[in-house]
């Protein structure tokens, strides 16, 4: 999962993206409401947090402004301000949750998981990690600004991987979940082994930072590593 922060503290915002990267997702940082609407309007990102109070265009506006554009991005609010009215022009906004500094790093955790388990259609249809997204509705991939050309079975693969980034998937899961087979014979070992080269060369050649990697002795896991 892409999660971006926009905050202009920068060790609070470093602190943010440590512990969320310790939590398995992928995080980018922006300092202000310009540099963030301009990622969230360029990149996919499937959560934003948010502060209230930055230079130059506030949060509220960034919200305001995103809503109005139409980008459905989830948003969790983040201010010093713990008033109904404050509160109320936050939702107002178009912020689907609000948490008031200071805050526990574990209920900011558990509040971004909740988002992202309530989702929207839009990101059940788009999967992503780093620079590879995947279009479910048109059935397309893309990594950066090249699009690959996978096989249906690749396809199917990748996907699976996606759905379960940052956790290792076995080969057995993969046999049970992906190819149907419940059997798990040596030769549908050897098959997935085959697809998954095939599919790590098409996504991870020529790029700095590596997605699929192989867990000796357990499975695969899809995460962004930079070499």
């Amino acid at each position: 999962m892409r999660i971006l922060v926009v905050e202009d503290e920068r060790k609070v915002a470093e602190a943010l993206q440590e512990g969320l990267e310790a939590e398995s997702y992928s995080v980018s940082l922006a300092y202000s409401g310009e540099e963030g609407f301009f990622r969230v309007s360029a990149e996919y990102f499937d959560l934003a947090v948010l502060d209230v109070m930055l230079p130059g265009r506030s949060g509220l506006e960034m919200l305001s402004t995103m809503r109005k554009q139409g980008i459905k991005t989830p948003v969790l609010l983040l201010t010093a301000k713990d008033t109904v009215h404050d509160r109320v022009l936050g939702l107002d906004a178009g912020a689907d949750d609000y948490l008031v500094k200071p805050f526990a790093f574990p209920e900011l955790a558990a509040r971004i998981r909740a988002l992202l388990r309530r989702g929207n259609p839009e990101s059940r249809l788009r999967l992503a990690v780093d620079d590879l997204a995947m279009d479910l509705a048109s059935h397309t991939v893309s990594r950066g600004t090249r699009e690959l050309d996978l096989t249906a079975r690749e396809f199917e693969l990748l996907q699976y991987l996606l759905e379960n980034k940052g956790e290792v998937v076995s080969r057995e899961t993969i046999a049970r979940d992906v190819w149907k087979d419940m059997t798990r014979h040596a030769s549908l070992d050897n098959a997935i082994d085959v697809h998954m080269v095939r599919l790590r060369r098409k996504v991870d050649e020529g790029c700095r930072t590596k997605l699929i990697h192989t867990v000796r002795g357990v499975g695969f896991v899809l995460k962004a590593v930079a070499q």
